[in-house]
């Protein structure tokens, strides 16, 4: 039995870095600025042996204008109604201020286990501010440290008591909605029992999740998309450009499976960022790739290919992530056949080491196509993970030498021996020739897209390592990475 535990409290007081320590890795940004965190982050906490849902969220502004302080404090609210523990965050040094005692308020309002936490408390400094806080009517403060870790054995005993009584509830629903079923009385029969422990029957083999990155410029519709998608106001949106900050994990069901969808910072070119935090957000966006299986690159429809959408379409090649390019705000565009003809044009001239890479045009705002970009990223997973036997990798081999020898290199032939695949995830192959160094690049080329066509592995990048055809293992080793 698990229990979902929200982190709450004014800006700057550490909440944080409480949640990086109860999760076990940096995965939310830290920093002394106010107001770093926007959306509301979730993962698994863990102190000893418990486990729990732990939630990080938006420092608590007392605003209600319609600005982006207000969207955040309603990601705060929406925090609050899930929770089962609330962990009421103050900073110790600074005691008590009014926001504190606003959101006290709130709190009280809530009907939730509220526990006040006082932060920072790692020095005599924050006595003072621990006795003041009695007033906030939430009963003793706990002395916390989320930089140094201490205190954290109290909320050991919070979470451990929350856990039990969430089994208790559980057990005692279930008894209640067993003494409420009616009694029947069933004869059964040989009929009832056709099939009973059937393998086929009994078996069930759910699909695997999958992570899925959407990454873009600032103000692409990433965050927006990701709403429409699951149907709900998850991640902050808003018509300031640069809103999103960490990357949000949002899990999803589509057609039977698990997505779990990662809503990142919007990447400008490195020259434009300057300030700290973006630096943060943009370096959390990049491990964000690296993390992904498939990339959605989104495009805004409005404004043409930049060398920075090329840029991140190469560096996911690099990472060797199976991407798929989405045009948002189709909607705006009149002239959809000529601008569709040109971005095509475009990708195949300008992306020529993602030969074949889906290209999707939707509406994050209105929710148009985005069965059409699901279909997109299954298929590219599907190729992504292509395996070829290698009987059947070199009777094409043997086809394509045939119709396009190696040429010569000095005035010698080139031997071109056999293939295999390495591994998937990318596709990544194996070629045996009689001098690897002298092998030209154009005439991998011409293979990496052989392969494409015969074995349909259109769009995710392609690995080709040319090695020495002979049996010594240490043979040096050339190893090109091609599209």
């Amino acid at each position: 039995m698990t229990v979902t535990v929200a982190i709450v409290g004014r800006p700057n007081v550490g909440k944080s870095t409480l949640f990086n320590r109860l999760v076990g890795r940096k995965i939310a940004l830290v920093d002394d600025t106010p107001g770093v965190t926007r959306d509301r982050r979730e993962a698994e906490g863990h102190i000893a042996d418990l486990s729990f849902r732990v939630l990080d969220t938006a420092g608590y502004e007392d605003v209600t204008d319609g600005s982006l302080e207000d969207r955040m404090r309603q990601q705060t609210e929406l925090a609050i109604k899930e929770a089962d523990v609330i962990l009421f965050m103050i900073d110790a040094r600074a005691g008590v201020v009014p926001l504190d005692q606003r959101f006290a308020q709130v709190l009280r309002k809530a009907g939730k286990a509220v526990h006040l936490v006082g932060n920072k408390a790692e020095s005599s400094a924050a006595e003072a501010g621990l006795v003041e806080a009695f007033k906030l009517g939430f009963g003793e403060p706990i002395a916390l440290s989320a930089e140094h870790g201490l205190g954290l054995s109290e909320l050991y005993s919070i979470v451990s008591q929350a856990i039990d009584a969430a089994a208790a509830n559980k057990e005692a629903q279930e008894i209640a909605d067993l003494d409420a079923m009616p009694e029947v009385d069933v004869d059964i029969t040989e009929d009832m029992l056709e099939g009973e422990g059937d393998e086929a029957t009994l078996r069930w083999n759910p699909k695997r999740y999958l992570n899925v990155a959407i990454v873009g410029r600032p103000n692409a519709g990433k965050s927006t998309l990701i709403n429409r998608m699951v149907g709900e106001d998850r991640v902050l949106v808003g018509p300031e450009a640069g809103i999103t900050r960490d990357s949000i994990l949002v899990p999803w069901e589509w057609e039977g499976r698990v997505i779990n969808l990662v809503d990142t910072a919007g990447i400008r070119r490195r020259a434009r960022v300057t300030q700290k935090l973006e630096k943060l957000a943009v370096g959390d966006s990049l491990r964000s790739i690296q993390y992904a299986e498939v990339v959605v690159l989104m495009l805004d429809a409005t404004i043409p290919f930049e060398k920075q959408d090329l840029a991140l379409a190469d560096l996911v090649e690099r990472e060797g992530r199976a991407l798929v390019i989405a045009v948002n705000k189709w909607d705006l565009i009149e002239d959809k056949n000529a601008h569709l003809a040109a971005l095509k044009e475009a990708c195949e001239r300008l992306l020529p080491q993602l030969r074949g890479v889906p290209l999707v045009t939707l509406s994050g705002l209105t929710g148009k196509n985005i069965d059409k970009l699901m279909a997109a990223i299954f298929k590219i997973e599907r190729s992504w993970n292509t395996h070829v036997s290698t009987a059947r990798l070199n009777r094409w081999l043997a086809g394509m030498v045939e119709g396009h020898p190696p040429p010569a290199v000095s005035g010698r032939r080139l031997k071109i021996r056999y293939m295999t695949q390495a591994k998937t995830r990318p596709p990544s192959f194996i070629l045996f020739a009689s001098r690897p160094e002298a092998l030209p690049t154009s005439y991998l080329r011409y293979l990496a897209n052989g392969l494409r066509e015969a074995f349909d592995i259109q769009g995710p990048p392609i690995r080709l390592w040319v090695r020495a055809g002979s049996t010594n293992p240490y043979d040096d080793v050339s190893k090109r990475r091609l599209g």
